[in-house]
């Protein structure tokens, strides 16, 4: 996981499974995790030096040559034109289609709605799915709580890159292929 989903996952009231969303117990040191990260080498990307992957960090603090290397990928990130964010639909907060309260993450909506609006059984517009390009903005869900749980416990962004210019179809090809790919 990337380091901001990661502290996503980690929220200090509700740390939960970066997978399966489930509340994280306290556990013990992933030994055998470290130990292949201590055996691991790896080569720095600016001066090419060969090492253990738990010296990079503090390798690429002081290598400037490293510095360089990044450097140059971030002039060549931003010299492209920045897009109209206007143009780009919120899919990252929220409004509760019940009491009408904003800016909820996905995580923060399906915990409102299970706390304050359980028991209505009002038909609404999820949301999350009308922000969606395959979504309806007029389709409203007969159990919607029951909708909240099954498809929106966990973010679409967090577990796969979204072209959400691609149809669901278009999708699920790409990552049949990349699973193919990848055995």
């Amino acid at each position: 996981f990337c380091t901001p989903c990661l502290q996503e996952c980690l929220k200090p009231k509700k740390p939960v499974c970066g997978v399966c969303r489930s509340t994280l117990s306290p556990g013990s040191r992933a030994l055998d995790l470290e130990k292949q990260i201590e055996t691991t080498e790896t080569t720095c990307n600016g001066c090419n030096k060969k090492m253990y992957l738990s010296k990079m960090r503090s390798h690429a603090a002081s290598c400037s040559k490293y510095q360089n290397y990044i450097m140059e990928g971030v002039k060549a990130v931003t010299q492209e034109p920045l897009h109209n964010t206007r143009s780009f639909p919120n899919r990252f907060t929220f409004p509760c289609p019940y009491c009408s309260e904003k800016n909820f993450d996905q995580e923060g909506l399906v915990e409102h709605c299970k706390t304050l609006h359980s028991m209505d059984a009002k038909q609404v517009v999820c949301p999350i799915c009308a922000s969606m390009p395959w979504g309806d903005p007029n389709y409203r869900s007969a159990n919607f709580m029951e909708h909240l749980q099954r498809r929106h416990r966990f973010s679409y962004d967090t577990f796969v890159v979204c072209d959400y210019d691609a149809d669901e179809d278009d999708m699920m090809a790409q990552v049949l292929m990349r699973s193919l790919r990848d055995k």
